[in-house]
């Protein structure tokens, strides 16, 4: 089993998801490894109401250094792909975030849904703890609206999210993305993708 620890907030997080996407398309042996994405918060204290940008967040962490900081995850991210814009994201909490991805992986969709989710806050600059907006971000990735409501409204999955942050807990897990394979050692998610490659062909070869 490959897990990987991520939360939407994190830039690295969707950089890695590319490149884990990347590596994997090329190893023998593929069908053989289950992909689970699991839940880390990165910051379970924070407001439903978006507030600073990502970037005005990295200010008061990195000071001068920030800016440099904020044009390196956006060139990285191009290179991948991606338009990460932390000039709009804005840091909310992630806990139903979270969840809506526990329901998607039980529909076979979790990867559709990380995917949704993290256009959504680092590209498009939506409020991911917004439940209409999360609605309309399932509904997306191919959930039934009404479901994803239903789960919205209650708590279902929030045992599974809080198992996976035991389990991030258990592991050695400190940090996002980090990649776990078969219970060994977290690593980094967001190493290049031959490296990457690397690795999960290593874990293929033990399959047969």
């Amino acid at each position: 089993m490959i897990e990987i620890y991520t939360d939407v907030l994190c830039p690295w997080c969707y950089i890695g998801k590319r490149r884990i996407t990347t590596a994997l398309a090329d190893v023998a042996g593929r069908e053989r490894m289950e992909v689970v994405w699991r839940s880390f918060e990165l910051d379970p204290g924070a407001s439903v109401t978006p507030g600073e940008t990502a970037a005005e967040a990295m200010v008061m962490w990195w000071g001068d250094q920030a800016s440099a900081r904020v044009a390196k995850i956006q060139a990285l991210g191009a290179a991948e792909g991606l338009d990460l814009d932390l000039h709009a994201a804005r840091p909310v909490r992630t806990f139903d975030a979270h969840r809506l991805a526990h329901l998607a992986a039980d529909h076979g969709l979790a990867d559709e849904m990380m995917e949704r989710l993290f256009r959504a806050y680092h590209t498009e600059g939506l409020n991911v703890a917004d439940p209409l907006v999360l609605e309309r971000l399932g509904a997306e990735a191919g959930l039934e609206a009404v479901r994803v409501r239903d789960v919205l409204s209650g708590d279902a999955y929030a045992a599974g999210v809080r198992a996976d942050e035991r389990r991030a807990a258990e592991l050695g897990v400190r940090g996002v993305p980090s990649v776990v394979i078969d219970d060994g050692p977290p690593f980094s998610g967001v190493q290049p993708p031959a490296a990457l490659r690397t690795l999960f062909e290593q874990a293929a070869r033990s399959r047969v």
